[in-house]
């Protein structure tokens, strides 16, 4: 598996940072955009589809609200990003219309995709723009999301959005050109062109810095993102923004992240992924065993404990004796059901309630 790959994927998300489209003094920066426009432009017209995921909006608000600098209360942000946002997307609008481009805006909030509901119609909405022939422009909805329920920054967005639209790859545009084995601000750093193993990393110092100061994700979070999309299936390419014409026609630019595992089931990539656990079961050192080492589905005898409030199909954790969480499933019982089950064999049960708890096909180990 090579960087060839990032060339030839009939669909792409590329997801783009505020430092790359913005500056501290001016707001957008117009040469900027429209140079991103160019690039994604001559592929989309080439035959590729492309969802286009960018950060920018509460950057893109400050200059024509006043401030100096990226405002720290949420309230002033999500107003920045109310003003910022309708700019954002006029500016790409009318760079894509340059290339007789269409652009559909596409807001979320991690609640959007922590409920299965929202997640379909999000992944239905995402292929119907598609196939019209339009570029989707995702962002978080910074207007109205609240810390509680924040991605916290695009580049985790990104790899969500690359699995929700089954693309062939993500490639992830900063104002850094990829991993270094260092600082890179520092002499001697060198970059690291492939990345076959994330293990590979362990040792390497993945500091990096925004030059400009407008972002809210660093080398941390693109490694983040760069795990999730290859673990299940999908190749990485990490690239400067000023080198997003290379970056998208599969070039030796950035760090490229080959996949290393197969693509799951919507389902449970939402479960391990984009899912906020509703409940709590605590299971006993049995349990633990036969979920793991068994991959059996996990049955009442086995709990010990049950807290939270949810319902039957809610996303649960499974936890062990120690507090560590060993899966994430959707439970077949209200919480309120539990409690009269909890270590009792299956047939000590009453016939309706023989059923597991959480069966092994709703269930990924963490």
């Amino acid at each position: 598996m090579d960087r060839g790959q990032i060339g030839v994927a009939d669909r792409l998300v590329v997801k783009v940072g505020s430092s790359s489209l913005t500056s501290l003094t001016g707001g957008l920066d117009e040469v900027r955009v429209r140079a991103l426009a160019d690039a994604v432009a001559a592929q989309r017209l080439a035959g590729r589809q492309i969802v286009l995921v960018s950060s920018g909006a509460i950057a893109a608000g400050m200059a024509p609200l006043g401030l100096v600098r990226r405002p720290r209360d949420l309230a002033t942000q999500q107003a920045a990003a109310s003003v910022g946002q309708l700019l954002l997307v006029e500016q790409y609008a009318a760079a894509f219309a340059r290339h007789q481009l269409t652009v559909g805006q596409v807001l979320l909030t991690a609640d959007d995709l922590y409920r299965r509901a929202h997640y379909r119609n999000a992944q239905r909405t995402l292929e119907r723009l598609l196939t019209l022939g339009v570029v989707p422009i995702v962002n978080e909805n910074d207007a109205v999301a609240t810390d509680e329920i924040r991605f916290g920054d695009n580049d985790r967005l990104a790899a969500l959005v690359a699995h929700l639209a089954v693309a062939g790859a993500l490639v992830l545009l900063s104002d850094i050109d990829g991993l270094y084995d260092g600082d890179p601000r520092t002499a001697g750093a060198r970059l690291i062109t492939e990345v076959h193993d994330l293990s590979d990393l362990a040792p390497v110092d993945v500091r990096a810095s925004s030059a400009e100061g407008l972002g809210t994700g660093g080398m941390a979070s693109k490694l983040e993102a760069a795990a999730i999309a290859v673990q299940a299936g999908v190749p990485v390419l990490l690239a400067a923004a000023v080198n997003a014409a290379e970056a998208l026609a599969g070039e030796p630019v950035g760090t490229f992240f080959a996949a290393s595992g197969r693509r799951p089931t919507m389902r449970l990539f939402w479960l391990r992924h984009a899912s906020s656990p509703r409940g709590r079961l605590h299971v006993d050192d049995g349990a633990v065993n036969a979920l793991v080492s068994r991959r059996t589905s996990l049955l009442a005898a086995g709990i010990t404990a049950v807290s939270g409030d949810f319902a039957a199909d809610d996303p649960v954790d499974v936890i062990d004796a120690a507090g560590r969480v060993v899966a994430r499933g959707l439970v077949g019982y209200d919480a309120d059901e539990l409690p009269s089950l909890l270590g009792r064999r299956s047939a000590d049960l009453p016939a309706e309630y023989r059923r597991a708890v959480v069966h092994r096909d709703d269930m990924v180990l963490l």
